[in-house]
């Protein structure tokens, strides 16, 4: 079981903010690491300047090379992985307990002192161009990339991974510049938890992160705006169609994120979800169909796909869309019953996993100013009845849909 969490607030003038969670009956400890430093960062008309921070900074640091610093994670057994969202820069990492003060090490000397060599920015540029045409390659993955650029205003719709049509206005020099300027500790936040001693952990990570330049104050992109509904077509040759609609909906933050939380796990959450029920297994529209709730800081969405042939693309969006306004009307009190037993399932295995949990610390901590324990957030599903749920959604009905169709031609076209 977890023990309250010990927050280690940034010194004044701002800095890294450490939450640390102790896990007894462990032997891991993981790490989430987030730095602002995400695609809404970036110079417009340069998307991909992230992605390509984060790989080149593993490159070298301090005193490892290339190669070196890759081997000394894996040394310290170090199951590993880095991305880039909208708002932050993150590294994730989970290990034995006994090595994750070498592991963080590595980051403090991966976030001082990243090398940024020239001759290794060529194959990092062609690592992001991959990961792009790869999208462009898989329909289904670039309708839902394409449809959240356009439900969010720039630039918080802009694509994590880049955009092919920037690559050519991404320098050595523009990337070191943005790393200079965004790898910053303020406003980062290091999560761990798991077989660890607060008392120990904090100098050894003061340490790990000493000199860690804090810079002057930045000023953060706007927030969202309004949102914008619609409909567009994207021509791409492909066998089937694919669908993604989106909505609006409260983010993580809000008082009524749960009611929106357990709204979308009845639509999507198994086999037994409307959209599965309906769409897919009663009408046989579609191969794939699901909803999922999506959330910024301070904006939330509910984003929408199905993959269906272009006969049937038609009838399966005014399936989809009917389902989704059909919610509001009425939710049998045995849908939510199954909503929250999935969500009582996950909570269990968060209590065993030092990586969700991890998680949890620095994205509580990013969207709320808080942590919430699990006791906490079992708390809230269990409040939940059909009535305040369906009092959100008559509050936040789905409606002003942004829709965003990929294939060959657009759904009710001969």
């Amino acid at each position: 079981m977890s023990v309250a969490p010990v927050v280690v607030l940034p010194p004044a003038g701002g800095g890294l903010t450490v939450i640390l969670e102790p896990m007894a009956d462990v032997e891991s400890a993981a790490f989430s690491l987030l730095v602002p430093a995400g695609s809404s960062w970036e110079p417009a008309g340069a998307g991909g300047t992230a992605a390509a921070a984060v790989d080149w900074m593993l490159r070298g640091a301090g005193a490892y090379g290339n190669r070196e610093f890759s081997e000394a994670l894996d040394r310290l057994g170090v199951q590993r992985h880095e991305s880039v969202t909208s708002h932050q820069m993150a590294f994730h990492g989970a290990c034995l307990g006994d090595n994750l003060v070498g592991v963080l090490k590595l980051y403090g000397e991966l976030l001082r002192a990243p090398h940024l060599h020239e001759e290794q920015f060529e194959p990092v540029l062609l690592g992001v161009e991959q990961s792009l045409l790869g999208i462009e390659d898989d329909p289904q993955k670039k309708v839902m990339v394409e449809l959240t650029r356009r439900c969010y205003p720039d630039p918080w719709g802009r694509p994590s991974e880049g955009n092919l049509a920037d690559l050519e206005r991404i320098t050595p020099d523009s990337v070191r510049q943005f790393c200079a300027e965004r790898i910053r500790p303020q406003g980062a936040i290091l999560g761990v938890a798991g077989r660890i001693d607060p008392d120990q952990l904090i100098p050894q990570i003061q340490a790990a992160f000493a000199g860690w330049d804090r810079g002057a104050a930045m000023s953060a992109p706007a927030e969202a705006g309004e949102f914008h509904s619609g409909r567009e077509h994207l021509d791409q040759e492909s066998t089937q169609i694919h669908i993604g609609v989106a909505y609006p909906a409260v983010p993580y933050r809000d008082p009524d994120y749960y009611a929106a939380w357990a709204a979308v796990d009845i639509l999507s959450g198994g086999m037994s979800s409307r959209l599965f029920t309906e769409v897919r297994e009663k009408r046989g529209l579609c191969y794939s169909v699901y909803a999922t709730l999506h959330s910024l800081r301070h904006a939330g969405r509910v984003l929408c796909y199905a993959g269906t042939t272009a006969e049937r693309a038609g009838e399966t969006l005014e399936v989809l869309l009917h389902e989704l306004q059909r919610l509001a009307e009425g939710i049998e009190p045995a849908e939510l019953a199954r909503c929250q037993a999935r969500a009582k399932s996950s909570l269990i295995m968060a209590q065993e996993s030092t990586g969700a949990r991890a998680s949890s610390l620095a994205r509580d901590w990013f969207h709320l100013g808080r942590v919430t324990t699990l006791q906490e957030v079992r708390d809230r599903i269990e409040a939940l009845t059909v009535p305040t749920v369906l009092d959100y959604l008559r509050r936040c009905p789905a409606e002003s849909f942004s829709i965003l169709t990929v294939g060959p031609q657009a759904p009710g076209q001969d």
